[in-house]
């Protein structure tokens, strides 16, 4: 029974030695129709200190003083009444034994009993009350779910897992597998590296030790299974983890950040394995979720795009902040579908409304704001790929250029309050046909309403590659490591800027409540990532070693890629911004009645398919686009 000595183990056992000192006061008052005679006062007074003693023993020997109050269980309860209990006992023990019960009525010790019950538990249980309906703003009906989880039976053979880290996320997991009998997981224990933690009670489950200790404990407990749940995890600590994870031949799994949980909350259902994200160890976005709800709460939202990568994102993302109603704009049935599915099961209370629809057609896009009459608009349609677009640039004029150009032009129209356009750092001084439709479109957003002409704020969001997007890299090396190699890098120092998906859509929306019209944002990517440092580390992910078991193969720079991109031209100005992750950009006003006439030009050439012609009127509308290889 080792209790760790603090100041605040100090102020509970003063508490606690108030309390017991009001029980065994207010017994006697509830015996003696609240007038204590005398002679029963001294031998009060004579016991006191005694009986005190005992109990603040009986607390100490239950556990009572190495549980962490914010975290009080039924199980916390269940010793108080153990302590309570044995405290009685041993009081009356005493009391036969040194003056047998003369002038102590034996009633006394009965009422005690009920109001250390009360007093002891009751405080502790109010101190979750408040962490819990003030500070984490939970519902009340959770605890009465708590207190009715004793009764619940589960037979059913529970896997032993352990949780590394005993914060708030760690503890919503062990209270949701404690309580959920469906769930096949039992807690063996926490791992912590704070010292402050390590030999406290969480729910009645022990803080064992320091995360480097997993091997010990996993074999200790015959836990079978780890779950990391630290959020803000870095990516020292998550490579740490995982690699002591390994060592000591356990699964691992891992609670995601909460900005990639779709309605915020932490819950057993979203533990999913390790990936190779997870060892990025990017910070946590630091939102203005006031500021971004007052633009987006009960407002008409239209996401081009909706069933892509980004755009999913978008729409999760945007949910959270309740519109009234969120237009999902798609071309492909099927992601058009499946984002339809998934948003109405987490937001029934939000309008999901799925258009099967193509923004290269101008019409449908008329008929789309018509109809529905969108405030804000996010456009995330685009063609990505750049070796296919160099093989087909015609489609990238089509879908990127006269696609945006059609929303931009009826977005303004409408009058709609805000237009954030979803762009790429390739569209910065293009070598590529996809990076430089990009490019135009930016100056489409940017210029196709000087200021006044329209009511609408028009701005551009630009960023670098995203993991886990459709034509990551990443899905590629998976695939050739299972298929045993040899995993293909175009060039040995090629590198490139990466995100996570929910953290760029939460910068674009951030982003959106920022902008006053007129703006490119472009957002912090980090450092940038040496791609055969990815395929090596993909490699040891997977279990095995690179150039022994799985060969790295370097087949050459593809068509338009070059080594590095770029996130601003050299005409662009940087202004800083509230946000430590978004930068604005002055952007350079055009003049669109010449971008119109070029994109008219664009637009005949594109219909005769002639990639040449296509390619030299692209010159001509960005001067700064130099095509590395002539295909």
């Amino acid at each position: 029974m080792k209790i760790r000595l603090s100041f605040n183990l100090f102020i509970v056992l003063f508490a606690d030695l108030m309390l017991l000192f009001c029980s065994l006061y207010f017994a006697y008052l509830f015996r003696f129709d609240f007038v204590i005679p005398n002679w029963i006062w001294k031998n009060f007074v004579k016991i006191l200190p005694y009986i005190v003693l005992v109990k603040i023993l009986c607390l100490a020997f239950f556990d009572l003083y190495k549980g962490m109050w914010r975290y009080t269980s039924l199980s916390d309860l269940v010793n108080v009444v153990k302590a309570a209990t044995a405290g009685a006992v041993f009081g009356i023990v005493f009391v036969l034994y040194t003056n047998r019960f003369e002038g102590i009525p034996r009633s006394v010790f009965i009422i005690d009993w009920c109001l250390t019950l009360i007093f002891i538990g009751g405080l502790r249980l109010a101190v979750r009350l408040y962490f819990e309906q003030f500070r984490e703003k939970n519902n009340f009906k959770n605890i009465i779910s708590t207190i009715f989880s004793i009764f619940r039976k589960n037979k059913m053979h529970r896997s032993g897992v352990l949780i590394i880290g005993a914060g708030n996320c760690g503890v919503q997991i062990s209270r949701e597998i404690r309580d959920n009998p469906s769930v096949q997981y039992q807690v063996s224990g926490f791992l912590d590296d704070d010292p402050a933690k390590i030999g406290r009670k969480i729910h009645g489950i022990s803080v064992l030790d320091k995360i480097d200790e997993i091997r010990f404990y996993a074999e200790a407990t015959e836990a079978d299974e780890v779950i990391i749940a630290i959020p803000s995890a870095t990516a020292t600590m998550m490579r740490r983890v995982v690699s002591l994870c390994k060592d000591a031949g356990v699964k691992f799994k891992i609670v995601p950040s909460m900005g990639e949980l779709i309605n915020g909350k932490v819950s057993v259902s979203s533990i999913r394995p390790v990936e190779y994200r997870d060892l990025l160890g990017r910070e946590e976005v630091k939102l203005d979720k006031e500021q971004i709800g007052k633009y987006l709460g009960t407002k008409t939202v239209l996401v081009t795009g909706a069933g892509g990568s980004i755009g999913r994102g978008l729409c999760k993302q945007i949910c959270r902040y309740s519109p009234e109603k969120i237009i999902l704009v798609e071309r492909a049935e099927s992601p058009l579908y499946e984002i339809d599915l998934e948003l109405q099961k987490e937001f029934p209370g939000i309008g999901i409304v799925p258009v099967l629809s193509d923004v290269q057609h101008k019409w449908e896009v008329e008929i789309i704001f018509e109809f529905y009459s969108p405030e804000i608009v996010f456009h995330a349609a685009a063609y990505k790929h750049v070796p296919m677009l160099e093989a087909h640039p015609w489609k990238a004029v089509e879908n990127n250029i006269v696609g945006t150009e059609n929303l931009v032009e009826v977005a303004g129209r409408s009058g709609c309050d805000k237009f954030v356009f979803v762009s790429t750092d390739k569209a910065v001084n293009p070598t590529n046909i996809m990076g430089t439709s990009k490019r135009i479109a930016e100056l489409i957003v940017q210029n196709r309403y000087p200021d006044g002409a329209s009511s609408t704020k028009f701005m551009t969001v630009r960023f670098g590659n995203v993991i886990g997007s459709v034509g990551s890299v990443i899905p590629l090396f998976k695939k050739q490591i299972k298929e045993g190699g040899p995993v293909t890098v175009t060039h040995p120092e090629i590198i490139r800027y990466f995100m996570l998906i929910p953290e760029a859509c939460q910068l674009i929306l951030q982003a959106g409540a920022m902008g006053n019209g007129g703006e490119i944002y472009v957002l912090e990517m980090g450092k940038p990532i040496k791609i055969s440092d990815m395929a090596k580390d993909l490699i040891r992910f997977s279990g095995f070693e690179p150039g022994l078991d799985i060969k790295i193969e370097y087949i050459g720079l593809r068509a338009g890629e070059k080594l590095y991109e770029e996130l601003m031209t050299e005409d662009e100005n940087v202004i800083p911004t509230g946000h430590d992750k978004i930068m604005v950009l002055s952007g350079i006003k055009q003049d669109i009645n010449t971008i119109s006439k070029d994109i008219e030009d664009l637009k005949g050439i594109t219909k005769k398919r002639n990639k040449a012609l296509i390619v030299e009127q692209l010159k001509k509308m960005v001067p700064e686009f130099t095509p590395l290889l002539d295909n």
